[in-house]
C-alpha cells in the first residue's frame, strides 16, 4: 500500500512529477518551491526528500557532490491509491456516493458534468 505524504511532501513530488527529466537535482526542486510561492530552507528540504525516500517515493543516487531524485511511485499510482483511499474513508468505498454528491452539491465546474458523463459512457464500452 503507498503512504500517505504530508502536503510539504507532496509539493516535492509534484515538482518531481513534474520534470520532463528523468532524475530530478536539488536545485531544480529548490527553484521549483519557490516558483509555486512555496521557497524552503535547505535543511528543510534535505529532511523532507528524505521522509520521502524512506517512504518509497524517491531514490537518490549520489553524483559527485550532488544528489539525483527519481520517483519511484508514479503520479498517477499515487493519486489512485489516494483516491481509494479518500472513497473508503467517505463513502464507505462507494464511488456512486461521490459523483452523487459532486453532482448534487453542484460541485462540479461548467462542462465538467458532461465531460464526466462521456467517460462514465466510454468505461461502459469497454466492458
Amino acid at each position: 500500500m503507498i503512504q500517505q505524504i504530508s502536503d510539504a511532501e507532496l509539493e516535492i513530488m509534484k515538482i518531481v512529477w513534474g520534470n520532463p527529466q528523468e532524475v530530478t537535482l536539488f536545485p531544480y526542486i529548490m527553484d521549483g518551491l519557490a516558483a509555486r510561492g512555496r521557497p524552503c530552507q535547505k535543511n528543510t528540504l534535505i529532511v523532507l526528500l528524505s521522509r520521502l525516500m524512506n517512504k518509497g517515493f524517491l531514490s537518490a543516487r549520489k553524483i559527485g557532490r550532488r544528489n539525483e531524485y527519481t520517483a519511484l511511485v508514479s503520479e498517477t499510482e499515487y493519486q489512485t491509491a489516494q483516491t481509494k483511499n479518500f472513497l473508503d474513508k467517505i463513502y464507505e468505498g462507494s464511488a456512486k456516493g461521490l459523483v452523487s454528491n459532486l453532482i448534487m452539491g453542484d460541485l462540479l465546474a461548467d462542462g465538467e458534468y458532461e465531460e464526466l458523463k462521456r467517460l462514465l459512457e466510454q468505461g461502459r464500452e469497454q466492458l
